[in-house]
């Protein structure tokens, strides 16, 4: 069994949560209030920020040109072609770009995205892909899963957000991960495997709670 195999059958039951939390199955359904949606966007965008960063580290630690290449193109598509259309995207819900650029990160993203920094940084590189890959992956699952409702992907609002996660394009690069990550475990001692399988859990769990901060609108407790 392929280490990337293991992941997603031990993890199905936090697979599923996240899949059936009410944010996300509010995009399907077309139900989900517009205000928690646009919350989500400007927390997203912070995100991807501090994501791209996790790229650029993965350049640092790729031991072949091939790897190094990836990670390149894939900071530069973050950087400068995803949070683009992010941007244009956002202004369907009223959301200019120095509200972006002016926006405080809620704690729980600051928690995630601190945590991937953190293992990409002083990991390894089969750690860095341990600690991205939930996201990129999930994001795919949820992407085909919503497309398959009827009309969800036509959705005035919510319908581009499907199509982009759904789309090949974004689905080669949630294969891609998985496939480097396979190669990277490849005949690694089960205490290795047993620490991979932590961070990846780890970073699951954060996506739950990032949906979860983005449904309830969570910033800082004592700032209310």
């Amino acid at each position: 069994m392929k280490f990337s195999e293991r992941l997603h059958k031990k993890l199905q039951p936090i697979w599923r949560k996240n899949h059936a939390h009410p944010f996300v199955q509010g995009i399907g359904d077309g139900s989900l209030d517009q205000n928690k949606f646009r919350f989500y966007m400007i927390q997203d965008y912070l995100y991807l920020t501090e994501y791209a960063k996790l790229f650029a580290l993965g350049v640092m630690k790729a031991e072949d040109l091939e790897t190094m290449g990836k990670f390149a193109n894939l900071l530069d598509a973050t950087l400068n072609e995803e949070m683009s259309l992010h941007r244009e995207y956002a202004k369907k819900f009223g959301i200019e770009e120095s509200e972006f650029e002016n926006a405080k990160p809620a704690p729980t993203m600051l928690a995630y995205t601190h945590y991937m920094l953190h293992v990409g940084q002083n990991g390894t590189l089969a750690d860095l892909v341990a600690a991205v890959l939930p996201c990129t992956w999930s994001y795919w699952e949820i992407g085909k899963e919503l497309n398959d409702i009827p009309g969800a992907a036509d959705h005035e609002f919510y319908g581009e957000w499907i199509q982009m996660y759904r789309s090949d394009e974004f689905g080669q690069l949630a294969k891609w991960l998985i496939d480097l990550l396979d190669t990277l475990t490849e005949g690694k001692p089960e205490t290795e495997l047993s620490k991979l399988e932590e961070i990846f859990l780890n970073t699951t769990r954060f996506e739950y709670m990032f949906w979860e901060m983005s449904y309830n609108q969570e910033m800082w407790p004592t700032d209310e």
